[in-house]
């Protein structure tokens, strides 16, 4: 197995999607695989108690590993190895041929989260072809029926987010509100990728820092208001349900269906802003199991799809490309994968082709997967 030519592809890997952008993927470059694990560091226990924007993020990392290996011709396969205790998810090991897979590492590079104005949401042709990325897997893509009722059941969610101190101290822990901060370009939800102006930043910097003062008060609410209505700005809610009684390793599979289904979209000229908190509360989640007539616990990811009006920015990562390094930010440490310097090689110049700017995809208002 080349680890060196799959290391110096590393940072193309880390494009892919998290929640709240927190990349908690790891890497364990061992002599005849590399295994997938993850930080506890990095992870969500108040907004993702059950784990599963954890493992579905591992998920699409790993078909995003597969996609780029098998872009620059190197022949891995994937053996899954659910294992909590020893945080991983399994290996990357050698293999006969290249994995076959329609998507190539320009639209790894290119795939982001888009929260800004669709002109329309997808036609018939492209949820047929989502379904069939799902259907493949044992899963289904369902259009979410337009209406009154889903605008309701997202200010709901909002606002129970927003009341829940423990889940606002993890988000304020990942907001990146202020350009001079080191992490700013790290990891996280930056202001731009949220689509705030600079005095909404600073504002929303300044009501959060008084959440303990302005909760009783009503700020829950009036944070859930600020948002505004995601669902006016166009585009149609699809909901990825998986199979029946899914279990943490089926939920890391999944999380490659997903990336397949972001990246379809993707290949249509369209865009993706998840609303994971339609899934996250269990009174919305319910709810919407009720309008899909699927179990509620089945409703892995729910996400607006539409034709963006320009261009949205892409989301931070830790690697460096510039200096040549894979480093990660040195505000915490990092346990299972260290820097890797990346020789003057074709991948190298690969990179510096695709560019070196930061930015994501994500959640509702403020809450997001990068």
């Amino acid at each position: 197995m080349d680890l060196a030519a799959f290391r110096a592809l590393e940072p193309l890997c880390w494009r892919a999607p998290s929640a709240h952008n927190t990349q908690p993927w790891r890497l364990r470059y061992e002599r005849w695989a590399v295994t997938v694990g993850w930080d506890p560091a990095d992870t969500l226990p108040a907004g993702d108690p059950t784990g599963r924007d954890l493992r579905l993020s591992l998920g699409a990392f790993v078909e995003t590993c597969l996609i780029v290996a098998a872009d620059a011709g190197l022949r891995l396969n994937w053996v899954a190895d659910h294992d909590a205790a020893d945080r991983r998810v399994g290996r990357l090991r050698p293999a006969r041929h290249p994995y076959r897979t329609p998507f190539r590492t320009p639209e790894v590079w290119d795939r982001r989260t888009d929260r800004g104005r669709f002109t329309d949401g997808p036609d018939a042709d492209v949820v047929a072809a989502v379904d069939a990325v799902a259907r493949r897997s044992g899963g289904a893509v369902h259009v979410v029926p337009d209406g009154g009722r889903v605008g309701a059941l997202l200010r709901a969610a909002d606002r129970h987010v927003y009341g829940d101190p423990a889940v606002v101290a993890e988000l304020r822990r990942w907001l990146r509100l202020d350009p001079a901060r080191r992490d700013y370009r790290a990891d996280g939800l930056t202001d731009r990728c949220l689509g705030l102006s600079r005095p909404a930043a600073v504002g929303l910097r300044a009501a959060l820092a008084a959440y303990p003062v302005l909760r009783p008060l009503g700020l829950p609410r009036a944070l859930a208001a600020a948002g505004g209505d995601p669902l006016a700005r166009g585009g149609a809610l699809l909901a990825l349900v998986a199979p029946a009684d899914l279990d943490a390793a089926g939920q890391v599979e999944f999380g490659r269906v997903l990336l397949r289904v972001w990246l379809t979209v993707q290949a249509a000229g369209l865009a993706a802003h998840p609303l994971s908190q339609l899934v996250d509360v269990a009174g919305s989640r319910d709810a919407l199991g009720a309008l899909l007539d699927v179990e509620p616990g089945r409703i892995l990811h729910v996400t607006r799809v539409g034709r963006p009006v320009g261009p949205a920015p892409r989301s931070a990562r830790r690697v460096d490309p510039g200096a040549g390094v894979a480093t990660f930010a040195k505000t915490r440490s990092r346990s299972l994968t260290s820097g890797v310097f990346i020789h003057e090689s074709p991948y190298r110049q690969m990179w510096r082709a695709y560019g070196s700017s930061g930015a994501g995809i994500g959640q509702g208002r403020v809450g997001s997967a990068c």
